[in-house]
């Protein structure tokens, strides 16, 4: 997965009583408004109901700045809550800006931002994390350009010094000078690897390192590990103190170069052949043979320069095995910004039927991540909050093969772009066009060399035969499938013969785009075809705009099915020759047994 950025914060006010401490902070920070709707005069985003509002963002992984009581925060995250590891800043403010309390993510950016709201308003912070407290530092959260080598050891070591046992400190770290001294806690600040000395010692790194590495195409991705972590061994360097893992951008999708990112923890950034060779006079081992075939004189020492700034020098130079090379640079103080660009990742996400509460925790996430929103603008729109502000590119119905397109070349550029589906976009939407198009050849069709190499993710999402079986019951309690009966992309002979095999399978059918303006005629087909297969009074559920405020569900016989009830926004659920309506107080429901009944009457039979 790429390592992306933390979304900015958003400041949400709920009533004229805190607006103008909202705005304050807003333009303090930078930061968009969103404000209740009906109670606010002015605001980037307006909302109805702030607890959703609330919970959408954060699921999202947005930092989230309430003017507002605590608690109003609280039971907004409440059924949300999951790993204090990853999730967001939560922080409340006064509505006259005289208190701003960090509720969640204290060691995730909230106790900062808090600081920095109160400097703004005049106010106090009321960070309550202890080690800020006691300490005035947080040991498992280390400022930019450090890292814990042993976040594991961080809980124990915290309690000593918590309990007054003071700390011996090695190394030059000034954030760690004002601990009390002591022997109880050992913190070591150090490029070199340290040994494990037991669950009090710390060591933090210094993000000093650069690390640059290429490969042949295919290159065992275990050959460049090896190679990588022999060269840090070598110089004394520990994998920690590694700030980014730089290459050449053609090395973008190279199995072996991705690997060592992750293995490492480390960003991947990636430079044009332009940008390494202007690296060219720094660098040791230049070479006429790399030029040749990459553009530029060196890949390993230009990238690891490039990526360490001017003022870095080349620690060690170029190593290589036989497929793969590495080298290091060595900044001279913790680097805290990241050059070039990322890999570029495509996020293809299923947003279901549109209502929030049925969007994924990972599906927000994404959402909240990417830099861009490209789809249907219905579905764009759907998103609310998570989509305010963001750039965004909606394309028309009937541009399916355009935004992929658009999507993937703009992820090839170094873009986290999200191509937004409703339902799942793995199923009738938008993920078997992006790899087919990565699958078509540059000059049928296909997309350009660098928006091949980008990352593709998926996020599942609920899809329309999910939602209108739950809302129905249990009708896909047996065996079913899916059909669409639009034939513009597949021809009315195949969707008719896939009628005919479900209809004598005996499948529950879920029909996906069972008509338009002008296609009328294949629904009818379909159930004149299934009724010589399935009883007259075959239950078949119309669910229209699952849930969405507009949700309209009712159940016909399959021989009373009127094509006229039916639109593109309708899913039809058709039962097999088993399924059932059961009444229950909530009214009818509709299931297909399993065939629990056949075996118990067969175990009695016994």
């Amino acid at each position: 997965m790429a390592v992306t950025p933390a979304p900015s914060p958003v400041v949400v006010i709920l009533n004229r009583a805190g607006e103008a401490t909202g705005r304050r902070i807003a333009t303090a920070l930078g930061a968009p408004l969103h404000g209740r709707a009906g109670r606010v005069d002015a605001a980037d985003l307006t909302f109805a109901d702030a607890l959703e509002h609330v919970r959408d963002l954060f699921l999202a992984g947005v930092p989230v700045i309430g003017v507002c009581a605590s608690g109003i925060l609280v039971r907004a995250v409440a059924p949300v809550l999951a790993d204090k590891r990853t999730e967001p800043p939560l922080l409340s403010v006064s509505d006259d800006g005289a208190v701003i309390v960090p509720l969640l993510g204290g060691h995730r950016g909230a106790n900062r931002l808090a600081r920095e709201v109160a400097g703004a308003l005049g106010g106090v912070a009321a960070v309550t994390t202890a080690g800020d407290v006691s300490l005035g530092v947080a040991l498992d959260a280390p400022p930019e350009g450090w890292r814990l080598a042993n976040p594991e050891n961080a809980r124990d070591a915290m309690a000593a010094l918590l309990a007054g046992e003071g700390a011996r400190v090695t190394g030059d770290a000034p954030w760690l000078a004002e601990l009390p001294d002591g022997e109880g806690v050992t913190l070591t600040a150090s490029l070199a690897p340290v040994a494990d000395t037991g669950p009090r010692h710390l060591h933090f790194a210094p993000r000093r390192v650069s690390l640059g590495v290429g490969c042949s195409r295919d290159c065992p991705p275990e050959e460049l590990l090896a190679l990588v972590q022999q060269t840090l061994a070598e110089a004394r360097l520990s994998p920690a103190a590694i700030h980014a893992v730089s290459s050449v951008d053609l090395k973008g999708d190279e199995p072996a170069v991705i690997a060592i990112a992750q293995a490492l923890g480390a960003p991947l950034r990636l430079f044009s052949p332009a940008d390494l060779e202007a690296e060219t006079p720094r660098l040791a081992t230049p070479s006429e043979v790399v030029f040749a075939e990459v553009g530029c004189h060196g890949v390993s020492e230009a990238a690891a320069l490039a990526q360490a700034g001017p003022e870095a020098e080349l620690a060690v130079a170029k190593r290589k095995t036989a497929n793969a090379t590495c080298a290091i640079a060595l900044a001279p103080a913790p680097l805290t910004d990241l050059r070039g660009r990322g890999r570029g990742r495509v996020s293809l996400v299923g947003i279901g039927p549109g209502q929030a509460s049925w969007r994924t925790p990972e599906a927000s996430r994404l959402l909240g991540a990417a830099d861009e929103l490209v789809g249907y603008g219905l579905y764009i729109d759907l998103l609310g909050p998570l989509a305010a502000g963001k750039p965004r590119r909606d394309f028309p119905l009937g541009g399916e093969e355009d935004r992929c397109r658009y999507a993937l070349e703009r992820a090839g550029e170094g873009r986290d772009v999200a191509l937004v589906c409703s339902g799942d976009a793995g199923i009738y939407a938008m993920g078997a066009l992006v790899y087919e198009l990565l699958d078509r050849p540059a000059g049928r069709g296909g997309v350009s060399d660098a928006a091949r190499r980008v990352e593709i993710v998926s996020a599942p999402g609920i899809s329309a035969l999910q939602a209108a079986a739950a809302r129905a019951g249990a009708p896909l309690g047996h065996d079913f499938c899916a059909i669409s009966l639009s034939d513009l992309l597949t021809p009315r002979a195949d969707i008719r013969r896939r009628l005919k095999a479900a209809a004598e399978g005996d499948f529950v059918i879920a029909f996906y785009n069972p008509v338009s303006r002008r296609r009328r005629t294949l629904l009818a087909e379909a159930r004149d075809l299934l009724l010589r297969h399935r009883p007259a009074d075959t239950p078949v559920l119309l669910a229209t705009s699952l849930g969405r405020p507009e949700e309209h569900l009712r159940y016909r016989r399959l021989d009373t099915l009127e094509v006229d009830e039916v639109d593109m926004l309708t899913v039809v659920l058709v039962g097999s020759s088993q399924s059932r309506l059961v009444t229950l107080g909530e009214g009818a429901r509709m299931y297909t047994p399993r065939g629990y009944a056949r075996k118990l009457e067969e175990a009695e039979g016994a």
